[in-house]
């Protein structure tokens, strides 16, 4: 399936030719959701600033209720904003809505295809929804490189759970759009799947697409994303390269594995910070910047430890969205 996806995927050729350096741009976006019975009102998105460079895998992560699905809608032209402004591919999507909505393709998390239709005939009638001529339509291409020729003109209540997932990015694509945003892409799915996915991720960026991606899957974003956005009640609270996010946290594990077991820790390795995880292992929670390992590997030497093995553990993105959240990176949805 890589193989083929070298260009037949690339929305626009011509993108490249005055394009802008920002695929998406959103300043003091704020959402109110009117309260109804009673209710109060609810605030969705608080003065969100976000810049999406073009060409980039962007992640956006956030625990439920975070604003997520706010913005993804307001980019896609499904919910109208409160107040701020949009740019998609340099376009005012309040002034021209019709012009940027045809700039941006959205793969929901949810199926949504028909499933007494063929992947040939969903592409087509996709393509006449949004204005493109049959002589533009590139739904051969599109098949091919998703690895659906095979299964174009069968129902596609026929194709396996992966084939469907390729068909909603191939939905998405009838219209060439320059940014494409993948919500949950791989929930529910099996690892072999996920791989495979990302593999069609790093494709489409490959051809030229910008991507924005939310996802659940913490090690997913850190995998596939360059920059990440993490919104919290409905603010930004991080966003930066996912290399830069992870070096927030200064801080880093080493396992000690121990040739025997001990029954209690020596004092002087208390001292040092040292805890014993096991019997036969030793933990040591310390900051890189402020901590100096040669006299704890002295202490060990001088307990008269013989160690078998080192292991390290460095900090990832999960640490961060906790700590930036709260939250728990499986349910940030």
């Amino acid at each position: 399936m890589n193989d083929a996806l070298t260009h037949p995927l690339r929305s626009a050729p011509e993108r490249d030719t005055g394009a802008p350096a920002l695929a998406v741009e959103v300043k003091g976006l704020t959402k109110v959701y009117r309260g109804s019975n009673r209710q109060p009102d609810k605030l969705a998105l608080d003065n969100v600033d976000l810049e999406i460079p073009r060409g980039a895998i962007f992640g956006l992560l956030g625990p439920n209720g975070a604003g997520k699905s706010t913005l993804i809608n307001i980019l896609a032209g499904l919910v109208i904003k409160t107040a701020g402004e949009v740019r998609i591919w340099g376009i005012d999507a309040e002034r021209e809505p019709r012009q940027a909505r045809a700039a941006i393709g959205v793969v929901a998390q949810e199926l949504n295809i028909d499933m007494f239709f063929t992947p040939r005939e969903l592409l087509d009638l996709q393509a006449g929804l949004y204005g493109v001529r049959k002589s533009e339509r590139r739904t051969e291409a599109i098949l091919a490189s998703l690895a659906l020729l095979p299964q174009a003109d069968a129902y596609s209540r026929t194709l396996s759970g992966g084939m469907k997932r390729r068909l909603m990015i191939g939905k998405a694509m009838v219209h060439a759009p320059p940014v494409l945003v993948l919500d949950e892409p791989t929930a529910g799915v099996d690892v072999e799947l996920r791989r495979q996915l990302w593999d069609l991720v790093r494709a489409l960026n490959a051809a030229g697409t910008t991507i924005l991606l939310t996802t659940h899957y913490l090690e997913e974003a850190e995998t596939l994303c360059e920059r990440i956005a993490i919104i919290d009640k409905g603010r930004v609270v991080a966003c930066d390269t996912t290399e830069a996010l992870v070096g927030r946290i200064d801080a880093k594990t080493l396992t000690f594995l121990l040739a025997d077991p001990l029954e209690s820790l020596p004092p002087a390795l208390a001292t040092l910070g040292l805890s014993l995880a096991a019997p036969d292992r030793l933990l040591l929670h310390y900051r890189q910047s402020a901590t100096t390992l040669a006299p704890v590997l002295a202490a060990i030497q001088a307990a008269g430890l013989a160690v078998r093995d080192i292991k390290s553990e460095e900090t990832d993105l999960e640490d961060i969205f906790l700590q930036l959240t709260g939250s728990a990176g499986g349910s940030e949805r």
